[in-house]
C-alpha cells in the first residue's frame, strides 16, 4: 500500500455520517437551533456543507478575460463561471470586489477598477454594475455571494496608470510606496481604517450580499519591500507623541485587530445575516503545532489570525491551507488540527485549499481526500473554499473526481446560530397528479426571508434524496417510478433562511 493511499484510507475512516430516521405520518419535531443543532434532526439526513471557490479580479485572474472587454463579454465570461459552479454543485462564490482600493461595483468612495474598464475611474459602457449582477446571477443558481475586498493594498504592480481618483492622489498621507512598485494604505493611521470601513459599509447598506471577505493581506509581505521594515515612520511617531506604549510590532498588530473588531460589529449593524469571513495565511506561527515550519504571520504579516478566531471576531474562518496532506512541516490535517483547538466561540472553520497540484490523478486524488478530512475532523460544520476557480474549470480529473464524489448531491450552507437560530415556519406543501409525474408546490407566509427549499423525496425500498431548491422555485415534478421501478411513497420540504436555518421537516405520503 502506498503512503498516499494509506492516509486515504485512514482519513475516510474518521468521517462520521450522521442519518436519522425518518417521521411517520405528519408528525414532526422543532428543534431551536442554538448550540450545535444547526439543523432539525427529524430530516432524513444533514444536507449541510460549505463548497465555495475564490474568483479574483486582481490582475484578470479570473474574471473578467482583460481589462476592458464589452460588456456583453463580461457578462458571458461571468455567467459560464457561475454555471459551472452550479453544475458542480457549489454553493457559495467568494467574488473580489476591490483589488486595489477600486471598485468593480458603482461606488461613491473610489474608483472604476482598471481590471474592469481598462482605464481606472473611468464607467463600463454601456453602463452597468458588475456586482449588482454577480450577485443577481449568484442568486439565481442558488449561490451565496460574498464580497472580497482587500483592506490596504492601493496599488498592485499590474495595476496600469494611477488615476487622479485613486486614494494614493486623493489622500496621499495615508499611503506609502513600496520598492516593488506596490502602493499601501498606512494601517497605523485611524483615516486609513476609516476609509475602509466606510467602504465596507457602504457595500454591505447597498448591496444583498451574503458575506464580506478578506483575505491574508494586511501589512504587505515583507518581499514587497526587498525584505525592509514597512515604512510607517510618520504613524509610529505620532503613537509615540500621543503617550503610546506598546512595542512597534504589538502596535502594528494591534492596529489590524482593532480594524478587524470594528469590521465585524459594523456588518452586524447594518446587516445581522451578513457574515464576515476571514482567510489569513495557512500558519499563525512557526512551531504552532510543534512540526509545523514556515513563514511567520504573525512577526511579518504583523495579523494575529489566532487571536480574532479566539475572540471570535468572524462568522467563517478559513486559513489557506495550501499543502499536501503529507507535506512534512505544513501537513494540512495537522494544521488544520491546529487551527481547530483555537476555535473557541465554535464559528465556522472552512480551510482554503488548492486545487492545482498538477491535473492528474493524484491531484484529483488529494483535493477529495482533503474534503473527507475536513468532513471527518468538523462533522459539525463541513466545509471549504477552493482556490480557485480557474484549476477546477482546466483540470477535468478534478472537477469530475468533485461532482461524482463529494460533490454528487447539492448541499446547503451549514447555520450560523450565532447570527439567528429561529427556524423559518414551514411552507405549505400541495401535490398534483399527471400521468407520470406528482408535481409538488408550495407557499410560505414570509417568502422574502426564504433563501432556498430543499425538497425530501423517497421511493418505495430505496432511501431519501433531496433536492435544494432556489427561493424563486414554488414547484417542482417527480417523477412517479424511480429507475428501479418504484413507486414514490413519501415527500417533504422545509424552507431555508438566510442565516441556513432549516425549517421544521414533516412528510406525507403520496398515494401513487
Amino acid at each position: 500500500m502506498t503512503k498516499r493511499k494509506s492516509v486515504r484510507i485512514y482519513f475516510m475512516a474518521l468521517l462520521g455520517i450522521l442519518v436519522t430516521g425518518c417521521h411517520s405520518g405528519l408528525k414532526s419535531v422543532y428543534t431551536n437551533k442554538a448550540g450545535k443543532a444547526r439543523w432539525d434532526p427529524g430530516t432524513p439526513y444533514d444536507t449541510e456543507e460549505f463548497r465555495a471557490a475564490w474568483i479574483a479580479t486582481v490582475a484578470n485572474i479570473n474574471w473578467p478575460g482583460n481589462p476592458g472587454l464589452p460588456v456583453d463579454i463580461q457578462k458571458q465570461e461571468a455567467i459560464r463561471l457561475l454555471d459551472f459552479l452550479e453544475q458542480h454543485h457549489f454553493n457559495a462564490v467568494i467574488f473580489q470586489v476591490r483589488p486595489q482600493a477600486d471598485a468593480l461595483y458603482n461606488s461613491s468612495l473610489e474608483p472604476w477598477s482598471y481590471y474592469l474598464t481598462g482605464k481606472q475611474g473611468v464607467a463600463p459602457v454601456p453602463f452597468y454594475d458588475p456586482l449588482e449582477f454577480w450577485i443577481e446571477e449568484a442568486h439565481k443558481r442558488g449561490l451565496e455571494l460574498h464580497a472580497w475586498l482587500n483592506p490596504y493594498r492601493a496599488h498592485h504592480t499590474q495595476g496600469d496608470v494611477i488615476s487622479d481618483k485613486s486614494v494614493i492622489r486623493t489622500n496621499k498621507e495615508l499611503v506609502v510606496e513600496l520598492d516593488n512598485g506596490m502602493w499601501w494604505m498606512d494601517p497605523g493611521l485611524k483615516g486609513t481604517q476609516d476609509h475602509s470601513l466606510a467602504v465596507v459599509t457602504d457595500i454591505v447598506k447597498r448591496y444583498d450580499i451574503d458575506g464580506i471577505h478578506f483575505d491574508d493581506y494586511f501589512y504587505p509581505y515583507d518581499s514587497y519591500h526587498n525584505g525592509k521594515d514597512f515604512p510607517d515612520d510618520v504613524s509610529w511617531q505620532q503613537y509615540r507623541e500621543s503617550g503610546g506604549k506598546l512595542s512597534r510590532n504589538d502596535w502594528r498588530r494591534e492596529n489590524v485587530n482593532r480594524f478587524i473588531k470594528r469590521v465585524y460589529d459594523a456588518i452586524k449593524r447594518e446587516k445581522p445575516y451578513v457574515k464576515f469571513g476571514l482567510s489569513p495565511f495557512g500558519i499563525w506561527r512557526p512551531g504552532y503545532p510543534g512540526s509545523v515550519s514556515g513563514y511567520d504571520q504573525y512577526d511579518k504579516l504583523f495579523a494575529d489570525a489566532r487571536l480574532w478566531l479566539n475572540k471570535g471576531w468572524i462568522d467563517y474562518f478559513s486559513p489557506q491551507l495550501y499543502w499536501k496532506i503529507n507535506k512534512e512541516g505544513q501537513s494540512f490535517p495537522e494544521l488544520l488540527g491546529w487551527w481547530q483547538g483555537e476555535n473557541t466561540y465554535n464559528k465556522h472553520l472552512w480551510p482554503g485549499i488548492k486545487d492545482d497540484h498538477g491535473g492528474d490523478i493524484a491531484n484529483a486524488d488529494e483535493v477529495v481526500n482533503q474534503i473527507m478530512i475536513t468532513r471527518g475532523m468538523l462533522p459539525q460544520s463541513k466545509g471549504v473554499i477552493h482556490w480557485n476557480v480557474a484549476p477546477l474549470m482546466k483540470y477535468d480529473t478534478v472537477s469530475e473526481a468533485l461532482v461524482k464524489g463529494p460533490y454528487k448531491n447539492k448541499a446547503l450552507v451549514p447555520a450560523s446560530p450565532w447570527l439567528d437560530n429561529t427556524p423559518p415556519v414551514p411552507p405549505v406543501i400541495n401535490f398534483s397528479d399527471t400521468e407520470e409525474t406528482i408535481s409538488v408546490s408550495w407557499t410560505h407566509p414570509d417568502e422574502n426571508d426564504i433563501f432556498k427549499w430543499v425538497l425530501y423525496y423517497k421511493y418505495q425500498n430505496e432511501n431519501w434524496q433531496h433536492s435544494i431548491l432556489t427561493g424563486a422555485d414554488r414547484d417542482h415534478a417527480l417523477k412517479k417510478l424511480s429507475g428501479q421501478g418504484n413507486k414514490l411513497h413519501k415527500i417533504g420540504i422545509t424552507a431555508v433562511d438566510r442565516s441556513g436555518n432549516q425549517s421544521r421537516f414533516f412528510h406525507k405520503e403520496v398515494n401513487n
